[in-house]
């Protein structure tokens, strides 16, 4: 099978990328990816992405991207480890991220590069990563509602328990799953 997501790199997109899934600090306290595992998307999704990147700039603001493709490898550990439907999608159903048409991130202050305050972590599966929870402090209520802005005006939908989670609409329906075997030998997996 041909490759058929592209690479997210800084450089292309003007993004940050730091992926939660290739350290140890998410909530399986272990690198899940390999260090070195690259950033990818359908070109849907990228194109997406750019236009995102696109409305935070004159904000004075950027993208940090903390997951996109997980290949269903990956999925299938996070599951193992943390099988909560609210947060993480069944292996057997498969992840949009698993589709390459999902993406987790944040907002980072382009001249400074401190993270915005989101009002809890990325990854954090309880109520208070729900989009209307209101009981995070005012300034993280505006950083979310900011994130979710630039996101739906770029094409994306949300997801309404993870304040950090967009997908593209219908993608389950559009896209297949994707094995870390579409990336040949820049596959995501620890070989």
């Amino acid at each position: 099978m041909t490759n058929p997501l592209v690479a997210i790199t800084p450089a292309d997109l003007d993004v940050h990328i730091t992926l939660a899934y290739a350290g140890d600090d998410n909530f399986t306290g272990r690198p899940v990816y390999r260090r070195d595992a690259g950033c990818w998307l359908v070109p849907e999704a990228a194109r997406k992405l750019g236009l995102a990147a696109g409305l935070a700039r004159p904000l004075g603001l950027r993208l940090r991207v903390l997951d996109a493709f997980r290949p269903p490898e990956a999925q299938r550990l996070l599951w193992a480890h943390t099988p909560d439907p609210d947060f993480l999608a069944d292996p057997r159903v498969g992840s949009l991220h698993s589709r390459g048409t999902a993406v987790d991130l944040d907002l980072i202050d382009a001249a400074s590069g401190r993270t915005l305050d989101m009002g809890g972590v990325f990854d954090e599966f309880t109520s208070r990563s729900y989009h209307a929870n209101r009981d995070v402090p005012a300034e993280a209520q505006r950083n979310r509602l900011l994130l979710l802005g630039l996101m739906t005006a770029a094409g994306w939908e949300y997801y309404s328990h993870e304040w950090w989670h967009y997908q593209l609409p219908d993608a389950r329906a559009r896209y297949p799953l994707l094995s870390d075997s579409v990336l040949g030998t820049d596959g995501m997996m620890p070989r």
